[in-house]
């Protein structure tokens, strides 16, 4: 089977992998432009860009897929399938109508829940107990094509983005390979996606790092574990505004005398702080220009006094 790959970052290229492994023929693969990265901001190619330059396939990097002449390339390739994972362009209809049996999207939670750009980001911060992989036909909507496969894990209590992206970029190698073989057979079967249940993860700002004291425990909690590696979390103490990177609930309900903010115990052992409800033990923070520290480590150039608050990030 002849498969045309489209993808950009670690997810995608996880899946690529997987392709490349199972022996599928993949002659080219389209990725998002080398972006600046890094102190210098020099351009750096995309992960799925070095794992196709690695193995000598042929990478088309369009700014967009809108006209004839940045799809020609994908035209010229004639693939039977094109395999969408994470490329970051939407995919017009006259691209969609290229590939022979179609478009397959890797689409990293259990449609339709989490349509859209940040499936694992928001389903760790809302509470989900599971997400998963959905092996998707693709059409014109936003994740609304018609599931081929689907399977799904558990989000556990210490799962961030980062651990859980890893597992799900796993999963879904296993599953586009599966899936593809299947189609080879003619045993891979579409259903439509239900009318309930539909949620849409929008993109993460970095404007969502300021945590909110006036919140729960649980929710800040939440929210932190989801926005680890991006953007991490941000509050002001001391008159500076800090990365909050780990934390754990003290106790939702615990009786305190402080007000949402403050500074409650300081120890090895973390930075306890006052929510609107409960309480949460700061593990882990990071001081402007310094590197990720656990608490222990960061209090010692960075002292935190009880009766100190913290405050909304500016």
């Amino acid at each position: 089977m002849r498969i045309a790959f489209a993808g950009t970052p670690e997810f995608a290229a996880s899946a690529l992998q997987a392709l490349l492994a199972a022996g599928f023929d993949v002659p080219l693969v389209l990725t998002q432009p080398d972006r600046p990265a890094g102190r210098g901001m020099s351009l750096h190619a995309s992960a799925v860009k070095q794992v196709a330059l690695g193995a000598g396939i042929a990478v088309d990097q369009p700014e967009k897929l809108r006209t004839p002449e940045q799809q020609q390339s994908l035209r010229d390739c004639a693939p039977e399938v094109l395999v969408v994972a994470a490329y970051g362009l939407i995919l017009p209809q006259a691209v969609l109508d290229i590939p022979r049996l179609g478009c397959l999207n890797i689409h990293a939670s259990l449609l339709p829940r989490w349509r859209g750009a940040a499936p694992i980001h928001r389903a760790i911060e809302a509470g989900d107990a599971e997400t998963g992989i959905t092996i998707m036909q693709m059409d014109a909507g936003l994740d609304t094509g018609a599931m081929l496969s689907m399977r799904s894990l558990p989000i556990l209590a210490s799962d961030t983005t980062a651990s859980l992206h890893d597992k799900l970029a796993a999963l879904g190698g296993e599953m586009i390979v599966a899936a593809l073989r299947a189609l080879e057979k003619g045993e891979l079967a579409a259903v439509p996606q239900p009318a309930e249940g539909v949620t849409y993860a929008s993109k993460i700002a970095k404007s969502e790092s300021a945590l909110d004291f006036s919140q729960s425990a649980i929710v800040l909690a939440r929210r932190l574990r989801a926005f680890d590696p991006f953007p991490a979390g941000a509050a002001s103490v001391n008159g500076v505004t800090i990365k909050l990177w780990a934390a754990e609930v003290v106790d939702e309900a615990r009786d305190r005398t402080g007000q949402a903010g403050e500074v409650l115990e300081v120890s090895d052992a973390g930075v306890v702080v006052a929510c609107g409800e409960g309480a949460l033990r700061l593990t882990e923070l990071q001081k402007p220009g310094g590197k990720r520290l656990p608490v222990r480590e960061f209090l010692r150039g960075f002292p935190i006094e009880a009766g100190t608050s913290f405050s909304k990030a500016a």
